[in-house]
């Protein structure tokens, strides 16, 4: 008794790409697999010589095998295997339970369940040769046991066996070029398109082995095939014209792209790959016409202009100054600010290039209509956060970082600039809150987390946690013992506190060696020798910087505190105000100066 079985399943087009799972491209989709197993005495007549017990045991291997289907469907592959080989053990030359094996066991993971996959299909086939499933289930285990040569022996005796599985070549050709058999896969691309015609698959794979094996010629010859076969499809002239534009035939590529546009005016895409190409080569009218035909065509989605904008933003923060291109750039964002009033991205797009152009109030505008239009844009709020940073903004700092936090409570970056805010409006210890979460959110990051112990040494020492300050600032010289804010400022603040002088001392003249001229550092150093008693060197160096062309009113007093040490209290009275004409702190000074004394 021969039972038949309805297989309606479909394969995938594979797409080799080495960063896929082989067995995800070349696994079976099987639909629920229907099996007509009709009874003996409806379907068919027994035979003869057809033994009472034999139909017997065709009943029970026919029960067998609908209880393994009904588990199969269920996805309980355990009970459905056990069934499937009782239907095999009493009807063993049925083809078909043994391709029901072979799929249970190709479910599994290990080596062995692989194995009995293959045993088992390899007996299905034995029995069944023009059944195109059991070649597509067989191609596909072989496969995944990297069994390649089998896996298209498989195939191409289905392709000679079983007619009207001409589909089934790109499996195949696939397969070659897993297999490194790139010459197998053009041949069978080539097979496919004789049987199929041109299609985008083929050539484009095509296209990719020619070009690893160097054929540029050849490589170009399937692009513009397949562009004369597809003369309505924009994207096959646009691949061929980037094809020869990358293999150094730009003048080709916009000669192609001009004669297509010719014919089809109103591809937008097309223009914008070819104002791209005018650009490249330096025919920046030509390319600034298409810009604006682009910019203006309501077909042309708006992240396709926006994108166009931002690459010639790029392109102009690349050089020092290019008044035609920023004046063109300004004018395409006007346009798109009049067609676009509010929207997000255009906002976004118009604050990048007024960065770009760095006018800063500009783009802190923009980003900040962005921002409040409920942009999720990352960046945006970034390069806000920063640009407020750096215009000392700090109130609208501090209240954006805050929204940025509740959009994005896992960046760094956020944390960093909320940090800096407080540190900087002396909230020291919430700064130190902040900054802290952007350290643990940057363990990744050495340099930045030395840039982070560099601020948390200043937050703790305003906080006077005068240990965890050190600490900090100790780990930040760990990873960059160069590092001149942190030599500064720890040495300075060592000098204050009075303590551990002679580290101080160190460091404050490590930092002038690197940097002799700077009044700032000569400053502290200065400090560091005065409180040390060291009252003539620290004059010698603080004469350095009243004589410089920068000379602050903290210089001015820390002059006059060493020549009152030094017993000139006259002059010292005299540098004093100096300090007070240009400080406005005038209550400590007044004191000194009234006082003529220190304290």
């Amino acid at each position: 008794m021969k039972w038949t079985a309805l297989l309606p399943m479909w394969m995938p087009v594979i797409i080799p790409d080495s960063n896929i799972n082989l067995l995800k491209h070349i696994r079976l989709y099987s639909l629920i697999i229907c099996l007509l197993i009709v009874h003996a005495s409806v379907a068919q007549k027994r035979k003869p010589a057809e033994t009472k017990s034999e139909s017997l045991r065709l009943r029970e291997a026919e029960f067998a095998f609908t209880e393994g289907q009904k588990f199969f469907v269920l996805e309980d592959y355990s009970k459905a295997l056990l069934y499937f080989q009782k239907a095999a053990e009493l009807a063993p030359e049925n083809a078909t339970i043994h391709y029901k094996i072979a799929e249970v066991w190709a479910k599994g993971v290990k080596d062995e369940d692989q194995l009995q996959a293959a045993v088992s299909i390899e007996n299905a086939l034995r029995l069944e040769k023009k059944n195109k499933y059991f070649y597509l289930l067989a191609s596909t285990i072989y496969a995944g046991r990297n069994q390649f040569d089998k896996a298209t022996a498989a195939l191409e005796t289905m392709l000679k066996e079983v007619k009207g599985t001409e589909e089934h070549l790109f499996e195949l050709a696939a397969l070659y070029l897993y297999a490194k058999r790139e010459d197998d896969a053009l041949k069978t691309y080539t097979r496919a398109e004789a049987a199929l015609g041109i299609s985008e698959i083929s050539s484009l794979q095509k296209q990719r082995i020619y070009l690893d094996k160097g054929k540029i010629n050849d490589a170009l010859a399937e692009g513009e095939k397949l562009m004369l076969a597809f003369p309505d499809e924009p994207r096959y002239a646009m691949g061929y014209a980037e094809l020869l534009a990358q293999t150094g035939n730009r003048n080709q590529a916009i000669t192609t792209l001009e004669k297509y546009l010719y014919d089809n005016n109103e591809a937008g895409s097309v223009k914008m790959l070819l104002a791209g190409l005018y650009r490249d080569s330096g025919q920046q009218e030509k390319s600034h016409q298409l810009v604006w035909q682009v910019i203006q065509d309501p077909q042309v989605n708006l992240d396709s202009k926006l994108l166009m904008v931002s690459t010639y933003s790029a392109q102009l923060a690349q050089k020092n100054s290019n008044p035609s291109l920023e004046k063109f750039l300004l004018e395409l964002i006007k346009r798109l600010e009049t067609d676009y009033p509010t929207d997000a991205n255009v906002n976004i797009v118009a604050a990048d290039v007024w960065m770009s152009l760095h006018r800063n109030d500009e783009a802190i505008l923009k980003y900040r209509q962005a921002v409040h239009g409920g942009t999720s844009n990352y960046e945006a709020w970034q390069n806000l956060l920063y640009l407020e940073s750096q215009t000392n903004q700090l109130d609208s700092l501090l209240h954006h970082a805050e929204s940025a936090l509740e959009l994005f409570p896992n960046q760094s970056m956020v944390y960093y600039f909320h940090g800096f805010g407080l540190l900087k409006k002396k909230q020291y210890r919430e700064a130190a809150y902040a900054l802290e979460q952007a350290k643990k959110l940057s363990a990744s990051n050495p340099a930045f987390v030395s840039d982070l112990n560099t601020l948390l040494g200043d937050c703790y020492n305003g906080a006077k946690e005068y240990s965890k300050s050190d600490k900090a600032y100790e780990e930040a010289l760990a990873y960059n013992p160069g590092n001149d804010i942190v030599l500064n400022n720890y040495s300075y603040y060592l000098a204050l506190r009075g303590e551990n002088l002679d580290k101080a001392e160190k460091m404050a003249a490590q930092l002038i060696k690197a940097h002799p001229t700077n009044s700032s550092y000569l400053d502290t150093y200065a400090w560091v020798l005065f409180t040390q008693g060291k009252y003539k060197e620290a004059r010698k160096i603080m004469e350095k910087v009243v004589q410089g062309e920068s000379v602050s009113a903290t210089h001015w007093e820390h002059y006059g505190d060493i020549l009152f040490k030094l017993g000139e209290v006259d002059n010292a009275v005299k540098h004093w105000q100096k300090a007070r004409e240009s400080s406005a702190d005038h209550t400590r000074l007044d004191k000194k100066i009234n006082n003529r004394r220190l304290n």
